[in-house]
């Protein structure tokens, strides 16, 4: 066993291990390794820990020291210096007329090399140009050619499926990836559906190729020759991900149907001829799929919410006397407390011989009507004969103040009524 830490450079997602020489490294700590290059920045993705030898590539570079202060100044500089030299190489690829596109720029930590990496079609003539970036740069200029693939995992950017790249967030290395994967999966054969931004086919067709494999040598080809619960037919459509085949019975030929891969026997797997083929007697037993627990069912939230001494009067008209307590204030929440008086029935009334006038303001209607005041006038005369002896009240007293009317205009009828009431 080997004591290693890995570290991961900017480059790229890969990791790859070096000598800790006895310090104690954190996962997040910034270091200085010693690589073939020379001194470079790296981030440490996992600390001390022990790797099998085998695991190893010998010799394994030392780590130098953690970075300091200085480090990080020095980091930033060279940033700045690769924007620049990135505007200047893209210049003079102009000036050149070379058929090259420039990628990335990066500099070396100690400053004596600079690294360009471009794609291109075919081969490209670049002596020229690197003579002219080492007379601006005064360093070690190196010029790299990558494909689309290298490309893509050093700018990112999203997929289709809506996340970031896979080749610049997890993978490793590249996987390769044929077109006999995207027909394994049943998958449109369409370019723009199966290639990612790079251009190439997908990585991620590789992710789910192995349960494709494992599922198709458990269930037939089409047009295979089987035999159901139903009776013997032959295949026309297999579903690799639910494991179902549909079938073309002998007797109904018309109606097609779909069974579980464990409830046919396959007789002929794929075309050919039935000459020869003994039809088994015994049917294959019917699939029956696992029922579910009966324990584990959806709650009920408006059940469970309610609280459990809520009378029953109050849950069903609660919402209508929220509504009444809004409009009525106070008062009506009062008179809610109070008990309720018997009501009169007609009889009543007409023994009692008086009947109390309603309250609150009558809608009037248009085209004419009784006023307010011809209203009151009316029962006050019939009860003059039966009500008891009193004592007159002085004038204004007994009567209630009517309510001004706040639309439209006010007839005249009312004051006159009001006038012979009094008098």
């Amino acid at each position: 066993m080997t004591n290693v830490i890995s570290v991961r450079f900017r480059s790229g997602s890969k990791t790859y291990y070096f000598d800790p020489q006895g310090m104690e490294v954190r996962p997040g700590d910034e270091v200085i390794v010693m690589t073939g290059q020379g001194q470079e920045y790296a981030t440490c993705t996992e600390g001390n820990h022990d790797v099998d030898d085998s695991q190893v590539v010998a010799p394994l570079r030392p780590l130098v020291r953690l970075a300091t202060e200085n480090d990080r100044r020095t980091l930033e500089h060279n940033r700045q210096r690769e924007q620049e030299a990135f505007d200047i190489c893209q210049k003079k690829i102009q000036q050149h007329h070379l058929e090259m596109k420039l990628v990335r720029v990066e500099c070396s930590f100690d400053g004596n090399k600079i690294l360009f990496f471009f794609t291109a079609d075919g081969r490209v003539d670049f002596r020229d140009l690197v003579k002219d970036l080492a007379g601006v740069f005064r360093s070690r200029i190196e010029l790299r050619q990558i494909g689309v693939r290298d490309e893509a995992k050093m700018l990112g950017g999203l997929g289709i499926c809506g996340r970031p790249f896979c080749c610049s967030q997890f993978m490793d290395d590249f996987i390769p990836v044929s077109i006999k994967m995207a027909k394994t999966q049943n998958l449109s054969l369409n370019p723009t559906k199966i290639s990612g931004t790079c251009g190439r086919l997908m990585c991620c067709l590789k992710y789910e190729q192995n349960a494709y494999e494992d599922a198709l040598k458990r269930l037939p080809k089409n047009d295979s020759f089987v035999q159901t619960p139903d009776g013997p037919g032959n295949v026309s459509d297999v579903n690799i991900l639910k494991e179902q085949v549909t079938v073309r019975l002998d007797d109904q030929p018309d109606t097609p149907k779909c069974y579980h891969g464990c409830e046919i026997c396959v007789l002929r797997n794929g075309k050919g001829s039935r000459d020869g083929i003994e039809i088994p007697k015994e049917r294959p037993a019917r699939y029956v799929p696992e029922e579910s627990n009966p324990e584990q069912t959806i709650p009920s939230f408006i059940s469970d919410f309610t609280p459990a001494d809520l009378p029953a009067d109050e849950e069903e008209g609660g919402s209508r006397r929220r509504r009444r307590g809004r409009r009525g204030g106070k008062k009506s929440a009062e008179a809610a407390q109070q008990p309720k008086a018997p009501k009169e029935s007609k009889e009543t009334k007409e023994a009692d011989g008086s009947e109390k006038p309603k309250e609150g303001r009558r809608r009037r209607r248009r085209g004419g009507g009784k006023s307010a005041g011809e209203g009151a006038a009316a029962p006050a005369k019939q009860a003059a004969p039966t009500a008891p002896a009193t004592p007159a009240a002085p004038a204004g007293e007994g009567q209630k103040k009517r309510p001004r009317h706040r639309g439209g205009r006010r007839h005249r009828s009312g004051g006159q009524g009001e006038k012979k009431t009094e008098a």
